[in-house]
């Protein structure tokens, strides 16, 4: 059985499937640095759990879903380089 793909096409490899190894790292990352910082910080376990849940909930939802299926590493870079240099985005033509 023969399987024709565009060249346009480009295969993405991904854990279980759906989310993508950088962004995998990232989020792996992120949560490592926020239960440091709680484990620093604060004593009681429950409301430990109550804040790594808020502040890595939002952050791992974003990384499934993305931005119409872009990965959440390019959306990031294109955020900061957007921050960054504006002026490369916004032409005005001079009349």
């Amino acid at each position: 059985m023969k399987f024709i793909f565009p060249q346009n096409y480009s295969f993405k490899s991904k854990f279980l499937g759906f989310i993508d190894y950088s962004t995998l790292f990232l989020n792996i990352i992120w949560d490592l640095f926020i239960f440091c910082l709680l484990d620093l910080f604060i004593l009681d376990i429950s409301f430990k759990i109550s804040l790594f849940i808020i502040f890595c909930l939002p952050l791992f939802l974003f990384s499934i879903i993305g931005f119409n299926h872009e990965n959440f590493v390019y959306v990031l870079t294109y955020l900061f380089k957007y921050l960054f240099n504006k002026k490369i985005y916004f032409y005005s033509k001079n009349k």
